[in-house]
């Protein structure tokens, strides 16, 4: 198994973790990033094949099944982007939360409102 793919699967279960037990909105927000981080470096380490080629056809390769699939890699650019969107949103949304309650504690937001 590749050193990556471990690594990967270790920042997954951090942020799972992370996520399941932090009380603080920003470490959370924080979390969910590493969190999406290890998922497409999954994804990335999924789609990759040892030893093989960029995939642009050209009239040097005659051959495309030594390519690599540009397909996971589009999608994880997409992913990226769309995570640093849901950030920043939720970065917005954290500031606006504070500046309310005066707090960033989930419980304590919790029991105000419940």
């Amino acid at each position: 198994m590749k050193l990556s793919l471990i690594l990967s699967f270790i920042l997954l279960c951090i942020g799972i973790y992370g996520i399941a037990v932090n009380k603080n909105i920003i470490k959370s927000i924080i979390l969910y990033n590493i969190l999406q981080s290890a998922i497409i470096v999954i994804f990335l380490n999924f789609g990759a094949i040892n030893a093989s080629d960029i995939p642009i056809i050209s009239k040097f390769s005659d051959t495309t099944s030594n390519m690599v699939d540009p397909l996971p890699q589009a999608l994880m650019i997409t992913a990226i982007v769309i995570g640093a969107a849901i950030t920043a949103l939720a970065l917005m949304l954290s500031i606006k939360i504070f500046h309310y309650y005066g707090t960033l504690n989930w419980k304590e937001l919790i029991e105000r409102e419940g």
